[in-house]
């Protein structure tokens, strides 16, 4: 054959090695689907019959500005209300956003959710802070790599690393991550952190005390009130 038809199919080949090279990476940096059940993450007693739910992601600046104060808020109404917190990684935004819902999601399976939770938004608002005073402060959210963080994190909260990297790979840890982000998306979420109130969507409180203290009292009230009618 004509020497140019081969030129031709190696120029072919090569293009469209390079898109499939391409659609690869793209998959890499996003969800894969899965047929998962939503998270239960639950802490609080919840006398009153009031959840409050945050969708959040572990990477972003607001949600990292909110941790603290809601942990202020957990510690006033522990023994009133239930806090629910559940996976919206906005990847396209935050690149280490789904392996952050991983790693939460991997600690989980170890009984260690909310310690790996706290851990991820501790470094967040650790480095934040760091940016803010004109210094540097390496964590997971500005890793190009997180995977050795995480190790890190691990180890400190006593979990089985070896366990931890296995299931931080598995298709039940990405079931989790996507079947969150799934009914965020139906629930029509845009941004982080989203708040519920048994289910309604309110608008976000300033990250106060005083003010999630305002909403979540009128919530009570309500709750208390349609309970006696």
């Amino acid at each position: 054959m004509d020497k140019r038809f081969w030129i031709f199919l190696a120029v072919v080949a090569v293009i469209f090695g390079g898109i499939l090279f391409a659609t690869h990476q793209n998959k890499a940096n996003s969800p894969s689907e899965g047929k998962g059940t939503l998270t239960k993450h639950l802490e609080g007693n919840n006398t009153t019959g009031v959840t409050l739910t945050e969708y959040g992601d572990y990477q972003c600046p607001a949600c990292g500005q909110y941790y603290n104060p809601l942990k202020q808020v957990f510690a006033k109404y522990k023994d009133k209300i239930s806090f629910q917190f559940r996976n919206f990684p906005l990847y396209t935004l935050h690149p280490n956003a789904i392996a952050g819902a991983r790693a939460a999601e991997a600690a989980d399976l170890q009984g260690k959710f909310w310690q790996m939770h706290d851990k991820l938004y501790d470094e967040n608002y650790t480095q934040q802070l760091a940016e803010a005073q004109g210094s540097t402060y390496a964590t997971w959210t500005t890793a190009s790599d997180p995977q050795s963080d995480f190790d890190d994190y691990a180890k400190t909260i006593g979990l089985n690393v070896a366990k931890f990297n296995t299931d931080f790979k598995s298709s039940l840890v990405n079931d989790r991550v996507q079947a969150d982000m799934k009914e965020g998306d139906r629930l029509g979420i845009n941004a982080t952190p989203t708040f519920f109130i048994n289910g309604k969507k309110i608008t976000s409180p300033d990250a106060t005390l005083d003010a999630f203290s305002k909403v979540l009292d009128a919530a009570i009230a309500k709750q208390a009130a349609d309970k006696k009618s």
